[in-house]
């Protein structure tokens, strides 16, 4: 064919009418699945290509979609990323990824839908906003929250169960036979924070003391505050160092083996790390991390459909009854502990 293809060429080649075409195209349910094969043959035979634009209009869509996360060069969130964007594509959407820095300012930005162009939802892993704020929001637009806050039902939550997923790193290091498991990347005084609340949980399961002097915090999750704050437990615990480190993200737990190994300590014969995240840069570090992995396919997945149903809902006219939905994790066990 020498002309772009049309609706109504598949239409002929399929030999029925352009409305099936349509319903194939759009995801319609309610064709058969030996209809949708012959349309899906005759695209693919005459190499036809929607009219993104036309189908959007359509439908009554942006055909747009805003992610926004605290820092695209950290691992996690470069890997979420891409996994966001195929999901995306699967219903049609084009992702406009957006980093706030952790600015409290920039994240209500983006839930006032304040964007250069209109969009059709939005997914917004945030540092800072809470429940009451989520309340008061006066923008419609389909919204997903990521990320291990808790936002008590005000918005759709999509996250692994960060309680759990913690407490599992922390009974691994114990059923080592570490006896001073330390915890960095929390504040002692933080009792909501889910993963602190798993690792205490995980200490108590195993009958071991909970020191929380063992327990430090960092600003931000960098590899150089892991190390910082590695290197204060190992200069206030010269005596009686810990013999194992839960660290809330891999990127910190990085910086805490290069504190460890500088100081002369070995990973994991003298302090056993556990991470969390599973970055590709800790399947290549010396040692390599175990750490959490959570299934980030299926946290992208799931928030991208949540997105849909919410706007088929509010296209309807019907309610949505915004929840948690929980993907899942593993605990990859590698060199740092032993594996």
């Amino acid at each position: 064919m020498t002309s772009r293809p049309r609706l109504a060429d598949v239409a002929a080649r399929a030999g029925v009418s352009m409305k099936t075409v349509s319903n194939v195209i759009n995801d319609f349910q309610h064709v058969s699945a030996e209809t949708r094969a012959r349309v899906q043959a005759a695209i693919d035979e005459i190499g036809y290509r929607p009219n993104l634009s036309a189908r959007n209009l359509a439908l009554g869509r942006a055909g747009l979609i805003a992610l926004v996360v605290p820092q695209l060069d950290m691992p996690y969130f470069a890997a979420l990323a891409g996994q966001v964007l195929q999901a995306a594509a699967r219903h049609g959407w084009v992702v406009l990824i957006q980093q706030t820095g952790g600015d409290l300012a920039v994240e209500r930005d983006a839930l006032a839908g304040r964007f250069p162009q209109r969009i059709d939802g939005l997914i917004l892993s945030s540092t800072a906003v809470g429940p009451a704020e989520l309340r008061r929001r006066t923008d419609r637009t389909p919204l997903v929250m990521l990320g291990d806050r808790n936002y008590q039902g005000a918005a759709q939550h999509v996250a692994i169960d960060n309680v759990t997923a913690a407490a599992a790193a922390v009974t691994h290091l114990a059923e080592l036979g570490r006896r001073r498991i330390a915890m960095i990347g929390s504040s002692p005084g933080d009792r909501k924070h889910p993963r602190l609340v798993g690792y205490r949980l995980a200490l108590k399961a195993a009958g071991l003391p909970i020191d929380d002097s063992l327990i430090k915090p960092v600003r931000n999750n960098l590899g150089e505050e892991g190390e910082q704050q590695m290197a204060a437990l190992l200069t206030e615990h010269a005596g009686d160092p810990p013999d194992a480190v839960f660290c809330v993200t891999d990127w910190v737990a990085l910086g805490v083996v290069r504190a460890l190994r500088t100081r002369g300590f070995r990973v994991p014969e003298d302090v056993a790390v556990v991470g969390f995240d599973d970055i590709p840069y800790g399947r290549t570090a010396t040692p390599t991390l175990s750490t959490i992995s959570p299934d980030r396919s299926a946290i992208a997945r799931l928030a991208v459909e949540s997105l849909q149903a919410q706007f088929e809902a509010a296209a309807a006219g019907t309610a949505y009854d915004v929840g948690e939905q929980q993907a899942a994790f593993q605990l990859v066990v590698r060199e740092s502990s032993g594996g």
